[in-house]
């Protein structure tokens, strides 16, 4: 069967009535008679699957001419509201997702870069789903530092990463490149491996999240709704993926970047982002970077393959008909376009992410063209268990709900991002509206882009007015439509953001993390990382629990005495060939 043409979906949706996924008109009910023994909830079960650095304008679904092998994310596509134009609210892992599951921006919860800790009084997704009964569970990173549940009821595994202070940007210091920075090995040492660390983190991940959905159908009709955040660290670098998946592009010529842009040509920030991450005095040739970027093809397809697992333990428990799916990344990586690497950025392939949310029966399959972002994920799913933010709290997102019933007249079409982490030295922002993509620095100037005539974000139209004006040379009337509109946003950003305040907020805290991880790590040291609990004593076979009764407990579907499938009930105190 060929793959669905991803791009031929509609750009609106098919005719016709939603029903509102808050409960105003739907019931629940499946058409599906084989999900009848499935558990029934009164709210849909959610799943959210993110991946990391995971750059949306290089998949299939966004991209006709990609190389990279998706096919269930394809498939997922196809049933998707899919999102063509969705972006992080800062390209950096830990401050994207901060931003993620409060539904707040960076600055406004302290969110300046990977060491960032945010209030255990801030509301999260995982907080008001929990509410709302839900079980929240996270399997997977999240970058937490301190608090490392912030609303989640259970959480599968440990992070990956650091949950302390250790990697504070130091703005006092702005020439002196930290040591836990990104640097070229990643590109220089890309290649097939047997293992690596981030294959033993996903593996866990994936089994710890099977597990869970299988826990979940066997507790029968009685178990709460969950909602399950599967979060995986591929295809985040180092550039290496085992050899199944570097294999599947044996045959493939891997393309080239399509813009490179040489060092001393480079705007200010992408120049500092070269030298913090030791690339400026390194030249990659094109076998090298060919590798790197085959690396990461294969990394996307493991990322798929385990898209794909989810998807299938979700039908093999029916718990497909009655989950919302959402899938999505924390930002992209530049994989070599405009000689960058990595992320920290503002253009496309750093700071745009796919976006998907899947559930046919209430949404039909269409793609959205507004801006939007992952900022609006917490007050989507609020209404997707119908409730709402807590009036007179802050919130930044909107929901994505107008979208997803194809009222997109009623959406929002603005996405606002912050950035001050690795490569700043002051803050880096971001206005995303309409086909312009404005960007913003008190050190650096500012940049304004339109991606409608130019998607590549070749002609950069601050530059252009310059040119023009210091040549005397007349403003043709497009020339005219971008004064106004830089002008606007010039202003927008002044009325927006207090720039000297946040230098001074960021500088301050930047400090006081730096003086107190520099305390903490004399003496004993005391790990704030997560450390989940794995009781073997309740899973298995053991004396003070009945056989008969443990092993069909486990079984999935259940059965009777007689081996008969019951449903999702299990009949406990029956003697079975093994006795008691």
């Amino acid at each position: 069967m060929a793959p669905p043409d991803l791009n031929s979906l509609p750009s609106s949706p098919l005719p016709g009535v939603f029903p509102s996924v808050n409960g105003r008109g739907a019931t629940g009910a499946s058409n599906n008679p084989a999900a009848s023994s499935a558990p029934r909830t009164q709210k849909p079960n959610i799943l959210y699957i993110m991946a990391d650095q995971l750059a949306a304008p290089l998949l299939r679904m966004y991209n006709a001419e990609s190389q990279i092998k998706t096919p269930n994310l394809d498939k997922l596509a196809a049933k998707s509201v899919q999102f063509d134009s969705a972006y992080c609210p800062s390209p950096l892992c830990a401050p994207s997702r901060m931003s993620m599951i409060t539904g707040q921006l960076p600055m406004k919860i302290k969110a300046f870069d990977n060491a960032c800790q945010i209030g255990s009084d801030v509301p999260t997704y995982a907080h008001y789903l929990r509410r709302e009964g839900y079980h929240t569970v996270l399997a997977g990173k999240m970058h937490f530092v301190g608090d490392q549940l912030h609303g989640y009821e259970t959480r599968l595994t440990s992070d990956i990463y650091p949950g302390d202070f250790g990697w504070v940007v130091n703005w006092d210091e702005p020439d002196t490149r930290l040591e836990w920075y990104h640097n070229a090995s990643s590109i220089l040492q890309a290649g097939p491996c047997v293992r690596s660390n981030q294959l033993d983190y996903d593996e866990e991940v994936m089994y710890r999240s099977t597990q869970f959905l299988y826990d979940h159908v066997r507790e029968g009709p009685d178990a709460r709704p969950f909602a399950l955040t599967v979060s995986l660290t591929h295809p985040h670098d180092p550039y290496t993926i085992e050899e199944k998946y570097w294999d599947m592009y044996e045959d493939v010529d891997i393309e080239l970047p399509k813009v490179n842009i040489p060092k001393e040509q480079q705007d200010p920030h992408s120049k500092r982002l070269l030298k913090v991450c030791d690339l400026w005095d390194v030249d990659f040739d094109e076998d090298q970077i060919k590798r790197a970027r085959r690396a990461y093809y294969g990394a996307v397809s493991y990322v798929d393959d385990c898209i794909g697992k989810l998807l299938d333990t979700l039908r093999r428990c029916k718990l497909d008909d009655n989950t919302i799916i959402v899938f999505s990344g924390d930002h992209g990586d530049m994989l070599g376009e405009r000689g960058l690497w990595y992320k920290m950025n503002y253009f496309e392939p750093s700071v745009r992410v796919p976006l998907l949310v899947s559930y046919p029966k209430l949404f039909t399959p269409h793609r959205v063209t507004n801006n939007v972002s992952t900022l609006d994920i917490l007050p989507t799913m609020c209404d997707f268990v119908g409730t709402k933010p807590s009036p007179g709290l802050p919130m930044d997102g909107l929901s994505l709900l107008p979208h997803l019933e194809g009222r997109e007249d009623e959406g929002h079409d603005t996405v606002i991002a912050e950035y001050t982490g690795e490569g700043t030295i002051s803050p880096l922002m971001m206005i995303r509206r309409g086909p312009w993509k404005y960007v913003t620095c008190p050190t650096d100037g500012s940049m304004l882009f339109n991606l409608d005539n130019d998607p590549l974000e070749l002609n950069d139209l601050v530059k252009l007015l310059e040119k023009k004006a210091s040549l005397s040379v007349p403003l043709s009337p497009e020339d005219d439509e971008a004064k106004l509109i830089f002008e606007a946003f010039e202003e927008e950003a002044r009325q927006r953001w207090d720039f000297d305040a946040i230098t001074q907020e960021v500088l301050q805290s930047q400090r006081q993390r730096k003086l107190v991880w520099g305390a903490l790590k004399q003496g004993k040291f005391t790990s704030w990382d997560y450390n989940p609990q794995d009781d073997g004593r309740e899973k298995y076979i053991r004396s003070h629990i009945p056989l008969d009764d443990l092993e069909r407990r486990a079984r999935y579907p259940a059965v009777d005495q007689w081996g008969r499938e019951t449903g999702s009930y299990v009949m406990y105190d029956q003697a079975g060939s093994h006795g008691e």
